[in-house]
């Protein structure tokens, strides 16, 4: 099955860039990104699997997702840039690794090839939690999650998923499968494949935690070309803390 798209932008001699978000998003949490980049290029934003508009499915291992995105770059002229941020830059590294022939260049954001300790399984928990019976409003549904989650601009972030024009409203997301699923998600294969030598970014926040030396070391293992830029005062959602900087590097990096 293929993925949902949002299609922006204008043809140019570059293959399209491919934008993969991260867990609990969608294919607009990159809107800026996308933005700043169609400009100039053809850009395709996915929802990932389980996330969004797109398919559901029992399997949502990085190998499946690595899948689907090569199945997106397949139908727009089998070569791309990719980035990908956190789950989505894990699914561009695997397909980077398994399909090296899809990927021109590949910019990963706040994550590494490596297995991590923490899980996001609760807020799996906090959004089955909430009784979604006669919303109407998002700032009752805020009101409701608020007394399983207490960061303001994480419930906006779940929020945005919240379909509140079906009757009851529903979360878009496959959440039985990404509870199943969270030691794949937050891991990394054993046995993974062995190297992408194209051109590689890695923009790492430094209030960050994900991309500290253990996991550089992950990063050139499997990227040997690959560049580790820092970027101040940038936490894990280092494109929406900083915006333009993160955005030039990107479209730098890209031409």
């Amino acid at each position: 099955m293929m993925l949902n798209m949002i299609e922006t932008g204008v043809d140019s001699s570059l293959p399209p860039v491919l934008l993969a978000h991260g867990l609990f998003g969608s294919g607009r949490n990159l809107g800026g990104l996308a933005r700043r980049l169609a400009e100039t290029r053809r850009v395709i934003s996915v929802d990932m699997r389980n996330h969004g508009d797109s398919f559901h499915d029992a399997d949502h291992s990085y190998p499946a997702l690595a899948k689907d995105l090569a199945r997106v770059i397949e139908a727009h002229g089998g070569k791309a840039d990719v980035l990908g941020h956190s789950m989505g830059g894990k699914a561009a590294m695997m397909l980077a690794l398994t399909r090296p022939e899809r990927v021109r260049r590949l910019v990963v954001m706040d994550i590494a090839p490596y297995a991590y300790g923490h899980s996001q399984t609760g807020l799996v928990d906090a959004m089955q939690a909430v009784d979604l019976s006669g919303l109407r409003l998002r700032s009752d549904a805020d009101a409701r999650l608020a007394a399983h989650v207490s960061d303001p601009g994480v419930r906006a972030f779940l929020l945005q998923s919240l379909d509140l024009k079906t009757d009851p409203p529903r979360w878009k997301f496959n959440l039985d499968a990404l509870r199943e699923q969270m030691p794949l998600l937050v891991g990394w294969p054993e046995v993974a494949p062995g190297g992408f030598d194209g051109p590689a970014l890695f923009l790492a926040g430094a209030e960050s935690d994900y991309c500290r030396a253990p996991q550089a070391e992950a990063i050139r293992r499997h990227f040997p070309q690959a560049e580790i830029r820092v970027v101040e005062g940038a936490g894990h959602w280092l494109h929406a803390d900083r915006p333009a900087e993160v955005a030039a590097a990107v479209e730098a990096f890209l031409a």
